[in-house]
């Protein structure tokens, strides 16, 4: 894609970044073959090559975001499948990030939508607010027929009841009656902790059973995902650099092997980190250290630990899901698979498993329509194998998915811990 740059704009970093991916892009269409969004709308504008076009007009020509723009780019869900099938290499994740920084400092939204976008980002990242706001809705929900049509769709799928934790926090889980082999950071989550903290249970047992100390640092509430896909490129920076310099000091001070994440969308964006701040003379190097020590838990567990499976006479159709950020966002897509494999269940890949179940964050909140076809063709392909149980690797998917099938649904992590000596997930109790 030819581009007109002046030198002056070249100079920041970022208009520097996204014009050497404009240049990659050859116009050959393949992304819009597996865009999630340009599949059920049809329109150009609603593919990454469109959207790559109207940022590239805006950036370049310095022009003010339209509704028509903001709309289009809203529309992304950020699941990064284009990137998969695209054959140039074109990293469209940082020129849909750089779109979205730039809509949101140069657009002045409508009141409703502004404002939810304000109260997602102090709400979500904050567990503390987010335990309290599933309170609050509880007494809100009989009456949700009453609000605007955005705010009801928050409220119907703000859950109100949490679980209880089973372990208590700690920042150290230390291996008790093995050899510690390896010291790793856990991020925990911040959704996740409250909603299901039986993934990191899970995952805190696997590992301490296999001889691999967990950490989890107190001061890192949230990886800043969710604050960097609405635009919010302030908040998200902050919350980028208080995990580089907390993470990077137990590296110095401890040492780490590994910083975990069982969360897929976390772990994208914190091994995005040192992209980021690659032009920062104090976090340059801390943070790309923080990129190449994280790994999913399914990586982790393929690449570096070597798992005691039992034998539990009990086996079911696993069907896989595997998601957007996972397979296309870091390119980990067969290992949960085949660690699946090792417990001797049947493991069934999803048809057009590519595409996104439509949770994305906060996308089912504030683009529920999309969403909610998204999830329909997602469950529609689920039930055509007819699997006892559904897996995945992403607190959000679980979600969604949980939403539209009455068919048990669970992190990897859970089951590879049964199998491994663990606990029988709660959930398949009547299987």
């Amino acid at each position: 894609m030819r581009t007109n740059f002046s030198l002056e704009q070249l100079q920041d970093q970022n208009n520097k970044a996204c014009e050497e991916i404009f240049r990659k892009c050859v116009h050959c269409g393949f992304c819009n073959a597996t865009c999630p969004t340009y599949h059920l709308l049809g329109d150009e504008l609603d593919g990454p090559r469109g959207r790559i076009y109207m940022i590239k007009d805006m950036i370049e020509n310095q022009k003010k975001p339209t509704e028509n723009i903001v709309k289009h780019i809203d529309r992304c869900l950020s699941c990064c499948s284009c990137m998969t099938t695209c054959p140039s290499g074109v990293k469209y994740m940082h020129v849909i990030d750089y779109g979205r920084n730039y809509v949101e400092k140069n657009y002045q939204r409508p009141f409703w939508d502004k404002n939810i976008r304000k109260v997602l980002s102090i709400v979500i990242p904050n567990h503390y607010i987010f335990r309290l706001a599933g309170f609050f809705t509880r007494f809100v929900k009989p009456f949700k027929f009453l609000l605007p049509k955005k705010i009801k769709n928050m409220v119907a799928l703000m859950p109100t009841n949490f679980p209880k934790k089973k372990l208590k926090d700690k920042k150290v889980y230390p291996v008790r009656n093995n050899e510690t082999i390896a010291r790793v950071a856990l991020l925990t989550g911040c959704v996740q902790k409250v909603i299901s903290p039986q993934i990191n249970e899970a995952t805190i047992r696997l590992l301490n059973r296999h001889g691999v100390e967990v950490v989890v640092p107190k001061k890192i509430k949230c990886c800043g995902s969710l604050n960097h896909h609405l635009g919010k490129e302030h908040s998200a920076h902050e919350e980028f650099k208080n995990n580089i310099l907390q993470w990077h000091d137990e590296y110095s001070k401890g040492g780490l092997d590994a910083i975990i994440s069982n969360t897929s969308g976390c772990g994208t964006t914190i091994k995005d980190y040192g992209f980021v701040f690659r032009g920062d003379g104090e976090l340059k190097k801390k943070a790309k250290k923080i990129s190449e020590l994280t790994k999913d838990i399914s990586e982790y567990l393929t690449q570096s630990l070597k798992l005691n499976f039992k034998n539990i006479n009990k086996n079911y159709k696993i069907a896989y899901h595997s998601a957007c950020s996972l397979q296309h966002g870091q390119k980990v897509h067969t290992e949960p698979m085949d660690l699946i494999k090792k417990t001797g269940n049947e493991v069934v890949e999803i048809p057009d498993g590519h595409l996104c179940c439509g949770s994305a964050g906060t996308y089912n909140m504030l683009q529920a329509e999309i969403a909610e076809r998204l999830l329909k063709e997602k469950i529609m392909n689920i039930e055509k194998i007819k699997p006892d149980i559904i897996l995945t690797g992403n607190i959000g998917c679980i979600t969604q998915i949980s939403i539209g099938t009455k068919i048990p649904i669970l992190h990897t992590v859970e089951i590879i811990d049964w199998y491994t000596g663990g606990p029988k997930p709660k959930i398949l109790s009547k299987l």
